[in-house]
């Protein structure tokens, strides 16, 4: 069998939208395809088709070799087709084996068969290395962890077509790395896999073979050991894109963000997540706070914020104590924040984009007379920034957050936050989930922001942007600032020593 999968001149179109433009995808067996192109270019689109969250408009698909109709994912599951979406469909509070066997439970005289679910699931983790407790809960374990989770289940309902959209948007890299072996694990068992993503280094790392969409259109097919990077790249966003970030020398000024002694305290361990951290952040300056998830980062961004209170310590914004603050008196004091979850953070889903992009500022005369909004106005904003911040929609400023993929509703969220022209952008995972064009883009638009002046706190996980994009690196490691560096002096090695726990400042 030369294909497990033929998809022939799909098209799929949605008010004011065409995702999929005549199509054509082939998935042989026991390869890893790669699905590539920007955000929007309908490559989950694509894939849902596959998995019967869509019907096509138009066009026909195979699956070994017969003609089917997959009008919802029963059906797909039917055929033997999973798929792991970008955003995991688990229920929190059940444990790993109940989310497994959640709609596929193995009954005897209408009793759940429990204890013969978990023993399969066992042994499937044992047989794919996927190593996961089964009796835990889903809210206590790692990200990387419920995507294994996601995996079983596909592994559980016997598919041996796998979907992964977007895996790697939130994993770590240690994660990431392990999950690309998981990949190919799987390949060499017998599964047919296709992977949607936009990272070329994942590409060239483990796909036999990508196809690449643009603007709804099928660009091509290529095979991979024979096409580099930059080909995948230019082919991709239909221009060349510059990998290497351009960028003057810093030249600090004064201290915008003075951060002394914070702690943050989560209730629920009964213990200081975030540990006496002390940091500075300058005018024309970005600082990166760089670690491994979970180390207290996020906790740490909150306390700055406003999202969490602070057990110990003083913020001040431009000599300012705003420890006390609440969250609107502290963007209003000169913070904006792009959040690390868009979803849940960043954006109302179900407003309008016009009305998200005034989130913090629709009280401002600019866009409220005596109470009223001056729909002209807030129009007006939000056409000028998705054109500015390119961010695609099917109803342009009319267009629900809920309904735009997660890249365009990140753009959407940095174009309000930098607008603002805030003294200090704090910018956590700013490129999580975007597309080198738009990574390139988004990376630009911070140094610029640095070069005028502004200063910039930047939190992410990538050791890539972390080395390119900042000029203070500062480590944590288990709530604590473990390690201070310059990007121009340290290796990427000696970072993930810090990172790890394995060094920390002042230990011999």
């Amino acid at each position: 069998m030369e294909h497990v999968i033929e998809m022939e001149h799909i098209t799929k179109e949605f008010p004011g939208i065409k995702a999929n433009d005549d199509v054509e995808f082939r998935l042989r067996p026991q390869e890893i395809h790669a699905l590539l192109g920007e955000n929007g270019a309908g490559k989950s689109t694509l894939m849902s088709v596959l998995f019967g969250l869509y019907e096509p408009d138009e066009g026909r698909i195979r699956v070994r070799g017969t003609d089917v109709k997959i009008r919802n994912p029963s059906d797909a599951n039917r055929l033997g087709i999973g798929m792991v979406h970008q955003h995991f469909k688990l229920v929190h509070n059940f444990t790993v084996a109940e989310n497994i066997v959640l709609g596929y439970e193995d009954t005897r005289w209408g009793l759940l068969r429990f204890d013969s679910a978990v023993e399969r699931i066992e042994s499937l983790s044992r047989q794919y290395k996927l190593r996961v407790d089964p009796y835990a809960k889903i809210e206590d374990i790692s990200v990387g962890q419920q995507q294994r989770v996601e995996i079983l289940k596909m592994l559980y309902r016997d598919a041996d077509i796998l979907i992964f959209d977007e895996p790697t948007a939130s994993l770590t890299p240690q994660e990431i790395d392990e999950l690309m072996k998981i990949l190919r694990r799987l390949a060499e068992e017998g599964k047919s896999i296709v992977l949607i993503t936009h990272k070329l280094r994942e590409i060239q790392q483990v796909a036999d073979r990508c196809t690449i969409l643009r603007k709804g259109k099928c660009v091509g097919t290529v095979d991979v050991a024979s096409t580099t990077s930059d080909e995948l790249a230019e082919k991709m966003v239909g221009r060349k894109v510059v990998f290497e970030v351009e960028k003057t020398p810093a030249r600090p000024a004064e201290t915008v963000l003075r951060v002394e002694n914070l702690s943050v305290h989560n209730p629920l361990t009964e213990s200081d997540v975030v540990k006496n951290v002390s940091f500075e952040v300058c005018r024309g300056q970005i600082l990166c706070v760089a670690g491994i998830e979970g180390n207290g980062q996020s906790e740490l961004i909150h306390g700055i914020v406003g999202l969490k209170p602070a057990s110990g310590g003083r913020v001040t914004v431009n000599g300012v104590e705003v420890t006390d603050y609440s969250i609107r008196e502290r963007s209003l004091s000169g913070i904006s924040h792009v959040p690390e979850d868009r979803q849940r953070h960043g954006l109302v889903l179900d407003y309008t984009l016009e009305n998200n992009l005034i989130l913090n500022q629709y009280f401002e005369p600019k866009f409220q007379s005596r109470g009223f909004f001056r729909f002209d106005e807030v129009r007006r904003h939000a056409v000028r920034l998705i054109d500015e911040y390119d961010v695609r929609t099917s109803h342009g400023p009319l267009s629900l957050a809920r309904s735009m993929s997660g890249g365009n509703q990140q753009k959407a969220i940095l174009g309000r936050e930098i607008d603002r022209s805030s003294d200090l952008l704090i910018a956590v995972q700013p490129t999580r989930g975007l597309d080198v064009g738009a990574i390139e883009f988004i990376h630009k638009q911070i140094i610029a922001e640095r070069d005028k002046g502004k200063a910039v706190l930047l939190v992410s996980l990538e050791l890539d942007e972390v080395m390119t994009l900042s000029d203070h690196i500062v480590v944590m490691f288990e709530g604590e600032n473990v390690g201070e560096f310059d990007p121009a002096v340290v290796t990427e090695h000696e970072l993930g020593l810090y990172m790890s726990g394995s060094k920390r400042k002042g230990a011999a």
